[in-house]
């Protein structure tokens, strides 16, 4: 499907867009300019949307919001917000009505004319995307970043020609309905998450399965050998594997402190700017990404310039001597895990959030092992303590409650001494208290730069 036949498509149709988040916005703006008679839904109230509530009734878009929002649901198209179950009833009620469910990324696919090369896994997803990005940029490629960071790409397709190239970073609930496949899928890990809103881990392990379901003979699959779930998807690859791993033989692989592709050594590990083992693992997927599009001189020379992605393990500043990290993103305990191993010395702490519904068992040996002081806020303060004190070795750590972040802040000013590193990395999502992780690790920075 063309640009011209999507207009056409809803040209005079009646469309409702659930959710008025940053992505859905410019897509309603799209769809009234494509003649669409446009409906919004969003479960927050007319106060809570403010703004956005009067920018888009101005426009003429009418819009359902509150708790019910969804009870009255009508459309001959609908474009669901990744966040909403595909099975919630009263998208299934619509779609027995005979409207089509769809989605901004799944319209984009069909449409997009040129290469997509995108990107998901538990971990190291943005970090990915982004080296795939600046890569290809380097080399010279017209990109365009979407997905999950970036603009959202559906009302730029117009604007995009065959020899451009798209790089996506997807998350499990885009992927979870997606009837189409890059030409290049990329698994960086999978390990448990969002089980909050997965039925089990099956489930979640086959929405980021689905990156490369539709995926043919002409198309490349990246996964991570060294995880047992992706390297299972791996054997099940529609076209060329092409694996990575730093524990092992790969397509990718690490030796001797040197990145190889097949048998040419393409980037000494020393010449990564931003730290730890994770990030080594996410050039890795980069290289076997852009492999036969970038000469290595681009990735050599990425790899030195490239400072890290705000909000993960990001140098906030020095005070004192004592060293504040915001590593907000780590919204699961595997990351955190991967941030602590950055830091030679036992750390201080800052941790906790919403429950996701994951096991946090794996986080308790991590913590006995690199923090000397842990600082919980959030609701899964009980969680975490309990996987440290369940290893033992709990009673050596320093375990201090806060009920505010500016309580969080001042108490580990207060803990640290010189030579100290201070981190945020929460081992859960942010929604408990925040809008998303970047509001969280945005007040963290502030009240740090306030000390």
């Amino acid at each position: 499907m063309l640009v011209n036949e999507f207009k056409n498509s809803v040209k005079g149709k009646n469309v409702s867009v659930i959710g008025l988040g940053i992505s859905n916005r410019p897509l309603i703006k799209y769809l009234l300019n494509a003649g669409a008679n446009v409906s919004a839904y969003d479960k927050r109230t007319k106060e809570e949307l403010g703004e956005i509530y009067d920018e888009f009734t101005n426009l003429g878009v009418p819009i359902v919001s509150g708790e019910n929002y969804l009870d009255k649901l009508d459309g001959e198209i609908i474009f669901k917000t990744p966040g909403l179950r595909f099975d919630h009833p009263s998208l299934l009620k619509a779609k027995e009505n005979g409207a089509t469910i769809t989605s901004e990324m799944e319209v984009f696919f069909d449409i997009c004319p040129a290469k997509i090369i995108a990107v998901t896994g538990s971990d190291g997803k943005t970090t990915t995307t982004t080296l795939i990005s600046k890569m290809l940029k380097e080399a010279g490629f017209k990109v365009w970043l979407g997905g999950n960071i970036g603009n959202p790409l559906l009302c730029e397709a117009e604007n995009m020609k065959e020899t451009d190239m798209v790089v996506l970073e997807l998350s499990s609930f885009q992927l979870h309905t997606m009837k189409k496949s890059p030409s290049v899928s990329v698994i960086t890990n999978i390990s448990p998450n969002h089980l909050d809103m997965h039925k089990n881990y099956q489930e979640y392990i086959d929405a980021k399965k689905n990156i490369m379901t539709h995926q043919t003979k002409d198309d490349i699959l990246v996964v991570n050998a060294s995880n047992d779930v992706t390297e299972k998807i791996g054997k099940e690859a529609k076209g060329k594997l092409l694996d990575f791993s730093s524990k092992k033989d790969a397509f990718v692989s690490l030796k001797d402190g040197v990145i190889y592709r097949g048998k040419d050594a393409v980037l000494p590990i020393s010449d990564i700017k931003i730290p730890g083992m994770h990030n080594v693992e996410n050039y890795m997927a980069a290289i076997a990404a852009v492999c036969g599009l970038v000469s290595d001189e681009v990735i050599i020379n990425v790899a030195k310039t490239f400072g890290g992605v705000e909000h993960r393990i990001e140098l906030v500043r020095t005070l004192d001597g004592v060293r504040y990290y915001n590593s907000s993103i780590d919204s699961s305990p595997n990351r955190t895990i991967n941030t602590l191993r950055v830091f030679p010395e036992k750390v201080i702490l800052i941790a906790g959030g919403k429950d996701k519904g994951i096991p946090y068992d794996e986080l308790g040996p991590s913590l006995a092992e690199k923090v000397k002081t842990l600082i919980l806020i959030g609701k899964t303060s009980d969680k975490i303590e309990k996987a440290l004190m369940d290893t033992n070795k709990g009673e050596d750590v320093e375990i201090i409650r806060c009920n505010s972040y500016e309580e969080v802040v001042k108490t580990a000013h207060n803990k640290a001494k010189q030579g100290d590193v201070v981190i945020l990395s929460p081992a859960s999502t942010s929604f408990d208290m925040f809008h998303n992780f970047e509001e969280r690790g945005n007040l963290f920075k502030e009240l740090v730069n306030k000390l």
